[in-house]
C-alpha cells in the first residue's frame, strides 16, 4: 500500500522523484507508468491497474446521468498516463501543474491505491483544515466501521 508523506522539488523541466518508499511498492505490485488527473485541489496519480480498474467501474455506470457525464469529463478526461523514467521520476504535465498550482515545492501522500500531488501552500491549508475537524470525524468513522 502507498502511505506516508513526502515533501520535494520539482526540477526544471517538472518532473517530479519519486520516494523510494513509494517507488519500492510500485515497482513490486505494478506496471512502471502512472495515469494522473486532476482532483479536487491536486494531482491524482493512480498506478495503471488501479487506473484501468476504476476506468471498468466508471464504464458500468449509467452514461446518461448528468453526474457521471460530467465525472468522466472531469476526472477520465484529464487523464494522462507517465511513464516512471530509469531516475524513478514522472513529469507533470503543465495542465495539470496548473490546475493544481504548482510551481516548484510539492507534497506527494500516500493514499492507499494512488497518490495525491500538492502544491506545498495548498497542502499547508488543507492540512489545517483536517487537522480543525479531525476529532469531529469520530462518529462518521465510527459509522463506517472504524
Amino acid at each position: 500500500m502507498l502511505r506516508g508523506r513526502f515533501e520535494h522539488t520539482l526540477d526544471s523541466k517538472g518532473r517530479m522523484s519519486i520516494p523510494s518508499r513509494f517507488r519500492d511498492v510500485l515497482q513490486k505490485r505494478y506496471s512502471p507508468t502512472l495515469v494522473l488527473t486532476n482532483f479536487d485541489r491536486c494531482i491524482v496519480a493512480y498506478p495503471l491497474e488501479e487506473w484501468e480498474s476504476l476506468e471498468r467501474r466508471v464504464a458500468g455506470l449509467p452514461q446518461l446521468k448528468k453526474e457521471v457525464k460530467a465525472f468522466q469529463r472531469y476526472f477520465i478526461g484529464g487523464a494522462i498516463e507517465c511513464p516512471i523514467d530509469n531516475q524513478g521520476r514522472i513529469l507533470l504535465p503543465p495542465h495539470l501543474r496548473d490546475f493544481a498550482d504548482i510551481k516548484k515545492d510539492i507534497v506527494m501522500l500516500g493514499q492507499l491505491k494512488k497518490l495525491e500531488v500538492w502544491a506545498k501552500e495548498r497542502w499547508d491549508q488543507e492540512f489545517q483544515k483536517a487537522h480543525k475537524v479531525f476529532d469531529s470525524f469520530g462518529d462518521v468513522l465510527g459509522e463506517l466501521g472504524l
